[in-house]
């Protein structure tokens, strides 16, 4: 049974991207629009070579990569690209460990009619959050820890058991199930093990990020911060250098807290980026991302942890690990941001054209039905296989598209 498709309040930001318009600063007196627009976001490999990637990757001086080429039934070409673990293609019986570190970022907010506002993820929140902090719940979640899954999930028709494991590494075994499934239990690649880093505590300039409370909002449970990703990571929001996160990873890095063997996690509470200066997102604001870069090659990811239910889209709201499972699912399968595919389009929050594999942006705000662990019910993205990109013949479980059978044919003529 085929769900509807996220509409277009989650749109691609490629173009704000690079904008530095005023009309992004905060208005005094102005409120958010509810609901919000979100989006996801990343960044390219810079600084290395993918084949230097790959090196490090071989050389264990970073995360293990592997490559694949395929010509794509879409378009006739042939494609090449790189993802996490080992290949399932040549040796597929085979378990991969990524280390993986949680950083807990902790913002406060000092532009705030009412004063400053905190953001924590490891604090407390029996309102919004009653299952436990941020960093707890996604340290329990299905990311993380292993759960039996079937794919399509129940209840739709004709799913087929893909193994125990975590969300992203249940999804990579059906999204290759004609190469694995013939090992049976033998090929996962698995987030372990999994450390916290201390919390980094972040004073937000006033400018570059503000608090906004419930009545700001009139909608969703408790307040949210919006920070200047230009400030935050102008990497990634405005194609330069530097920034707090620069700063952080470089500081993390030297005290040997991350290293580029690691995958780590900047875990965010209620806590979203617009590309320039404060916004109410009225024109967007980004959830989550996942970049690499350096020699060896460091990845990383960003996600907010979002209890408020602000975003919403295609009947659904963006909720706890939903954002989580994108990133996470989007940096394992285009680990380097530069896995190139026949162009897709207009669909999910990709407005436009979109010629890379990211496996989340499809499907935005789609989510699959509750998963349960540990007396909560986890929010899960739906997200797109493999050969929905290249097109068919599927590999994938049950001869899907997506992991929820949202996509049951690939993505089709090529987006102009």
């Amino acid at each position: 049974m085929k769900r509807t498709l996220l509409s277009l309040l989650f749109f691609v930001a490629a173009g704000l991207l690079t904008l530095a318009s005023p009309a992004f600063t905060q208005d005094a007196g102005q409120k958010p629009q509810f609901p919000l627009n979100g989006y996801y976001t990343y960044g390219k490999l810079h600084g290395v070579t993918t084949e230097q990637a790959m090196l490090g990757g071989l050389a264990g001086t970073s995360i293990p990569l592997f490559s694949y080429k395929v010509t794509a039934s879409r378009d006739g070409n042939p494609y090449s690209g790189v993802m996490v673990g080992r290949s399932p293609f040549f040796h597929g019986a085979r378990t991969t460990n990524i280390p993986v570190v949680i950083i807990p970022v902790k913002f406060t907010m000092t532009d705030h009619d009412l004063g400053a506002q905190v953001f924590d993820p490891t604090a407390a929140d029996p309102t919004c959050s009653p299952h436990g902090s941020a960093l707890t719940v996604f340290e329990a979640s299905p990311i993380l820890n292993a759960v039996n899954f079937t794919m399509p999930f129940p209840p739709e028709a004709g799913g087929v058991n893909v193994g125990s494991g975590q969300y992203i590494d249940e999804f990579q075994r059906a999204n290759f199930w004609s190469k694995v499934m013939v090992t049976g239990d033998r090929y996962h690649t698995t987030l372990s093990p999994v450390t916290v880093a201390p919390t980094q505590n972040v004073t937000v300039p006033t400018g570059h990020g503000k608090g906004y409370s419930t009545t700001d909002l009139g909608g969703g449970c408790g307040p949210f911060g919006a920070i200047d990703g230009s400030w935050w990571d102008p990497v990634i929001f405005v194609g330069g250098s530097g920034g707090e996160a620069q700063t952080l990873i470089t500081n993390l890095t030297t005290a040997g807290t991350i290293s580029p063997t690691q995958f780590p996690i900047f875990l965010f509470y209620n806590v979203i980026m617009n590309a320039v200066g404060e916004s109410p997102c009225s024109a967007g604001c980004a959830l989550g991302y996942h970049n690499s870069q350096g020699s060896p090659v460091q990845t990383y990811g960003v996600a907010d942890w979002d209890t408020t239910g602000d975003f919403t889209g295609g009947g659904h709201t963006t909720a706890n690990s939903s954002v989580m499972a994108h990133e996470v699912g989007e940096w394992m399968d285009d680990p380097l941001g530069n896995n190139f595919v026949p162009a897709f389009g207009h669909i999910g929050q990709v407005s436009g054209c979109q010629s890379n594999l990211e496996v989340g942006d499809a499907l935005s705000g789609t989510i699959v039905p509750p998963v349960s662990l540990g007396g909560m019910n986890y929010d899960l993205q739906e997200l797109v296989f493999f050969s929905w990109f290249y097109g068919a013949p599927t590999l994938a479980v049950d001869g899907d598209f997506s992991n929820n059978d949202t996509f049951e044919a690939d993505a089709g003529a090529i987006c102009m």
